[in-house]
């Protein structure tokens, strides 16, 4: 680790390669996550797995060595076609390294985004496996001045209006917005600073070159490892939806006011799968989405993979039904394997009072009125 290195000896790792060629060396070993014997073995969710690892690396390096300083800290999304954990298609991600010993204020314009929060995280991936909410603010108890702004204060000392409480182990900001309807909604604007920050930051160096390369690699193994183990976990509920265990999903970073149902799913070509949601409860809103073998949000930009309570089509009764299938049955709402024929699949009663369960089985397409 760097800290058992002098600062000669990192510069000399730095200069002379070796540095680099152990990160390249750590970086192929994620690899073993994709072949590894749990994984489906075909050439297609392979693909789509080292696909992932790609993504997900252009985002770490750019999360840690652009933007990973929580002295000058750096408001940013997740970068384009970057998925993981099932990942919410009506959500926009921010967000940016902090650290409690510091104070941040952020200033935006609210938008008209249906719904907005607001997250202190400690804990990280690659650093203990568990993102733990430490504060929390969203758009229900956010003051929102005349003109549409905004200012929050991110500290550890309780402040006057909008307050995100800090600790002393918080190192990143989440933010989610949320969209009912993508087309007409305008996405907050949001930047971040550092209260007290210094004018420029100091010129890139070679201790921090090392130190990040790390810190890519440990949040890299951290990240894939984890949601590898918990799309293997999710396999005995195959073609079912029950509820996913709310104390996990909150432990690594799901947001307080969402009950979240995880499962498995697969089907053959003349197959669908029937999602019967009987009684929708008084809610800020809901959705569903199909995601693929590696827990990525299938591509939403051309097949319809997810519905929310604006977008669905209702029952008479005003119960919901879904319809998981190749090919549209011309009923319900149909949500499109775009070309898969496995993968996991996510829930969510969003802002709700109660939780219904929900009915899931497999049918023949053939068979759907």
């Amino acid at each position: 680790m760097s800290e058992e290195l002098s600062a000669a000896e990192i510069e000399e790792k730095v200069a002379s390669g070796a540095a680099w060629e152990e990160f390249c060396e750590q970086l192929k070993g994620l690899g073993s996550f994709i072949t590894d014997q749990r994984t489906p073995t075909d050439a297609f969710n392979r693909a789509e797995g080292f696909r992932y690892l790609t993504r997900l690396l252009r985002n770490s390096l750019e999360g840690v060595i652009e933007s990973g300083s929580a002295e000058y800290p750096v408001m940013r999304g997740l970068g384009n076609m970057v998925k993981l954990g099932a990942d919410n298609p009506d959500n926009m991600y921010l967000g940016a390294t902090i650290h409690g010993d510091y104070e941040y204020r952020l200033r935006g314009t609210r938008g008209s985004v249906f719904y907005l929060s607001f997250a202190s995280i400690s804990g990280g991936y690659g650093a203990d496996g568990t993102m733990i909410t430490d504060g929390f603010l969203d758009s229900n108890s956010l003051q929102v001045e005349p003109d549409g702004s905004f200012e929050i204060v991110l500290s550890q000392r309780e402040r006057p209006g909008n307050w995100l409480p800090l600790t002393e182990k918080t190192r990143s900001l989440n933010i989610r917005q949320t969209f009912l309807d993508r087309a007409s909604e305008r996405p907050a604007q949001i930047d971040i600073e550092r209260l007290g920050e210094a004018a420029t930051p100091p010129a890139y160096s070679a201790e921090q070159l090392y130190k990040h390369l790390q810190r890519i690699n440990g949040n890299l193994h951290g990240t894939v490892k984890l949601f590898a183990d918990w799309t293997d976990s999710l396999k005995p509920a195959m073609n079912a939806l029950p509820p996913a265990d709310q104390a996990y999903c909150q432990s690594i970073g799901g947001d307080p006011n969402i009950f979240y149902f995880h499962a498995h799913w697969a089907l053959a070509e003349d197959e669908a799968l029937e999602i019967r949601a009987p009684v929708i409860p008084e809610c800020q809103t809901w959705n569903f989405q199909l995601d693929n073998y590696w827990m990525e949000s299938l591509d939403y930009r051309y097949h319809r993979i997810t519905v929310n309570k604006h977008t669905a089509r209702y029952e008479d009764d005003g119960s919901v039904v879904l319809y998981v299938a190749a090919r549209d049955p011309g009923v319900g709402n149909w949500i499109d394997t775009a070309g898969h024929a496995d993968g996991t699949m996510c829930w969510r009663w969003i802002g709700a009072d109660e939780h219904p369960d929900l009915e899931a089985r497999v049918v023949k397409l053939e068979d759907i009125a």
